[in-house]
């Protein structure tokens, strides 16, 4: 059950702490404890009636007065007031919330990922209402986080997730249910289903849909058992004639599956979408470790009752820890349309996806799968599963994949927490994004990685455009982009460097990295180069996403993407890291960057998808008329010639569906 009160100030601590020098560093030695001092009896029972007595007359004198212990909803309203109104600001310690019940760490242990002390910044409700978006996917109120069993029936696409109806924190974990005709514009649905049986009373957690080839619906899910042990369980829907699917039955046999032999009780969780095999079977994976070693375990089944363990896991990788959310699907060699999830051949690649329990990224990997064997290969081993590449570089976790019969594509979905911190996500109410699904297909011209793109019907949600061509950015400068408003964008963009330039750069063996970098101050002749969003007139806060460019001794160019939060608020209490990556950018070829701009998200996609960075970010001045857009070369030698298309956003207008109870 979630704590009602996730932090507490540090004069009236309920547990020892530690709390932060200011030079960052601990005081040694242990915290204070509290012992009971020997009394006789007689005596403590004298000393009991005393402290009724001047209690009974501390409350005498008091009578009338503001009470010294305010309500949770008290309290979020006076810590909503201005700076001048806060006496003292309040010490946030990061509670960590899922890991003890057996998933992720479900809190943002802010600043900078570092779980130390820091003090509460004052939001006002100006700021915090700002920071909820127009067009992406989140509930009316509370917590949300992954996506669950997303499909399209009857001429709806359908998106369950986790969700907590109590509060704006991880905790009673239900399954949420929206639909929508577009993947854009959603409707609130009623839970789906919710923790009422054994097998799931402490959370009815992460699953997945398949769909039959008669149309029928069957869905796995993991569910928390009332001994905290992690089973798998049916479920299918009660009226498959109702587009709408709202209610769901769930087998009288439940759990179909419990860890078997060797795997702890925790480590068993998050089925995949079920594949079709040449023996008539249905095969589906769950995410496991053993040791250190993160693996996907392979169950056979003919009716989705009975269930065959599989002698080999599908793939396994020392060092990576425990596998969430695995996700196993075929893309096509050609890279031209999305595949069922149960297509194989020789046209066709299969993508390994798991979600790391110990560092919270997803990471994926291109390879052969042997039915024959029930196991995959990777292409390449130097970027398998867990130490290569990643859907994302930002914030973007508990990712599933579908395919999508109607429109012949697979559709990515992934959860965007927050990065501020709990205390703030409590005042507003809610806490948790899903980005815009995007399409997901191999990247032929490369053949070592995936594209991922916005879906189509988010441009649906264009208005109003501005064009600016061919906009020279001399080193060292910023220019403004004169626009209407800058919090709802679609921005297409496209940098050429001076060739010149290019070509008399010295080499050098230059080893960047966007993390460890001074962000989008770390320059060189080359870059960086960008953009610079959700900033003030002042630039005092900005979000920089950009390129930086190296040359190696080879005169090789090497590219890489980054976004960086280091300026993007003046608040303390939110999460200011640098993300990013390399991303290729073949022979020919411009860079080019889309960024989908909604209030505190911004999510970025360089040469094509190739490489994409999502991050959350809490203004506190670049909010409503006073957010900007910038374009900005800090390159110390190179040009940078720049042509745009921005448009304006419009809202999705997501609601409840009329008429349902």
């Amino acid at each position: 059950m979630a704590d009602p009160n996730p932090f507490l100030p540090i004069s009236q601590p309920l547990h020892p702490t530690y709390t932060s020098l200011p030079d960052g560093t601990h005081p040694s030695g242990s915290p204070a404890t509290h012992s009971l001092p020997s009394k006789k009896l007689l005596l403590g029972i004298f000393f009991g009636f005393l402290l009724v007595f001047l209690f009974v007359a501390l409350i005498g004198d008091h009578n009338g007065s503001q009470q010294n212990i305010l309500s949770q909803e008290d309290e979020n309203v006076a810590s909503l007031a201005s700076p001048k109104e806060t006496a003292k600001p309040e010490t946030l310690r990061p509670i960590s919330r899922g890991v003890s019940a057996g998933v992720s760490e479900k809190a943002s242990l802010i600043s900078s990922g570092s779980e130390s002390s820091t003090d509460q910044y004052p939001w006002n409700n100006s700021m915090l209402s700002w920071q909820r978006t127009a067009f992406h996917f989140q509930p009316e109120k509370n917590w949300m986080n992954d996506p669950n069993g997303p499909l399209y029936y009857k001429g709806w696409y359908h998106f369950f997730y986790q969700y907590n109806p109590h509060a704006a924190v991880w905790g009673d974990i239900v399954w949420g249910h929206a639909v929508s005709r577009d993947l854009i514009r959603w409707l609130h649905l009623p839970l789906a289903m919710v923790a009422d049986q054994w097998y799931d009373q402490n959370g009815v957690w992460t699953g997945s849909a398949t769909i039959l080839p008669d149309g029928k619906i069957v869905m796995l899910y993991t569910g928390s058992t009332n001994e905290s042990v992690q089973v798998q369980n049916l479920a299918y829907p009660a009226d498959p004639s109702d587009p709408l699917l709202l209610d769901w039955i769930k087998y009288s046999g439940n759990p179909v599956l419990v860890p078997p032999h060797g795997i702890d009780t925790k480590d068993f969780r998050d089925p995949t979408t079920a594949w079709y095999t040449s023996e008539g079977k249905w095969r589906i994976s769950i995410g496991s470790k053993v040791g250190k070693t993160g693996i996907a375990l392979i169950y056979d089944t003919e009716d989705f009752i009975n269930y065959k363990l599989q002698p080999q896991a599908l793939h396994g990788v020392p060092g990576t820890g425990m596998w969430e959310c695995v996700d196993f699907y075929p893309v096509s060699r050609n890279g031209e349309h999305g595949l069922d999830t149960s297509a194989n051949g020789p046209e066709v690649k299969h993508v390994v996806k798991a979600s790391l329990d110990d560092d919270r990224h997803d990471y994926y990997a291109l390879g052969t799968y042997s039915e024959l064997n029930s196991t995959w290969t990777p292409d390449n081993p130097d970027i398998d599963v867990g130490i290569g590449l990643r859907y994302d570089y930002g914030i973007f976790y508990a990712s599933k994949t579908f395919y999508d019969q109607n429109k012949g594509r697979r559709v990515l979905w992934g959860w965007i927490g927050e990065s501020d911190s709990e205390v703030a996500d409590v005042k507003k109410g809610w806490a948790s994004l899903q980005g815009i699904p995007r399409t997901v297909s191999l990247d032929t011209k490369t053949g070592s990685n995936l594209l991922q793109w916005p879906v189509e019907e988010v441009e649906s949600l264009r208005l109003r455009s501005n064009e600016f061509d061919k906009v020279e950015v001399k080193p060292g400068s910023v220019v403004p982009l004169n626009l209407d408003a800058a919090t709802q964008l679609d921005i297409i963009a496209e940098f050429e460097l001076d060739k010149k330039v290019l070509e008399n750069a010295a080499e050098s063996n230059e080893e960047f990295n966007c993390k460890t970098s001074k962000g989008a101050a770390h320059r060189n002749a080359l870059g960086p180069f960008g953009l610079l969003v959700l900033a003030d007139d002042s630039l005092a806060e900005q979000t920089p996403v950009y390129f930086y460019v190296t040359k190696g001794r080879n005169g090789t160019l090497k590219t890489f993407f980054c976004t960086d939060q280091s300026r993007s608020s003046a608040a303390n209490d939110v999460n200011k890291q640098t993300y990013g990556n390399f991303v290729p950018v073949l022979e020919g070829e411009n860079f080019t960057l889309r960024i989908l701009v909604d209030h505190s998200i911004i999510e970025s996609f360089a040469q094509g998808g190739r490489t994409t960075i999502t991050s959350r970010v809490y203004p506190t001045r670049a909010i409503y008329g006073r957010a900007k857009l910038f374009l900005f070369n800090n390159a110390i030698k190179a040009n940078v010639t720049a042509s745009l298309k921005i448009w304006q956003m419009n809202s999705a207008f997501i609601r409840p569906y009329p008429n349902t109870r």
